[in-house]
């Protein structure tokens, strides 16, 4: 997805279509919003909002996704894959969960997001990483996405080419 073109080229919020009037930060932070965590999540998401916590989901659909999200400098792509990095190094698990499933529709592989928990691990520890990588199982599952049968650890496979 190229965020410049959904944002009507220039990165400047607009719409894409000429002629019509600017759309509102918080207008394109829903739309980004939606397309990234999905529309059932967002469905329940704004059915829940209330006078309580109107304030802070529309902080966060203005800046976070109107603002942050919509800028034309990193593919939303590599967005999910940082979100799943920092949420793992603040065991955040709700949201990871959340974004976990926003990387797949934001074109990540499976593979990707083992490979962003490996790296969070190294960084942030092993109880973080285990907590995130059980997380991420239970996300991809629910999209229905088959994790396979375990094939030799990594580490085992270095060590056989290494005893040759």
């Amino acid at each position: 997805m190229n965020d410049a073109k959904d944002q009507g080229g220039d990165g400047s919020n607009q719409s894409a279509i000429a002629g019509q009037s600017p759309v509102s930060r918080r207008e394109v932070g829903l739309d980004i919003m939606r397309r990234v965590i999905g529309e059932q999540y967002f469905a329940k998401r704004q059915s829940n909002t209330n006078a309580f916590n109107a304030d802070l989901r529309c902080l966060s659909e203005e800046y976070c996704f109107g603002e942050i999200w919509a800028r034309p400098g990193l593919e939303r792509k590599f967005r999910s894959m940082l979100c799943i990095a920092m949420l793992v190094a603040l065991n955040r698990g709700h949201e990871l969960r959340l974004h976990v499933s926003g990387a797949i529709n934001n074109g990540c592989t499976v593979e990707e997001i083992k490979e962003v928990l490996l790296q969070a691990t190294v960084y942030c520890g092993l109880p973080s990483g285990v907590e995130g990588v059980r997380i991420a199982e239970e996300a991809l599952r629910e999209l229905g996405i088959e994790l396979g049968e375990a094939n030799k650890p990594m580490l085992s496979a270095l060590d056989e080419v290494a005893d040759q």
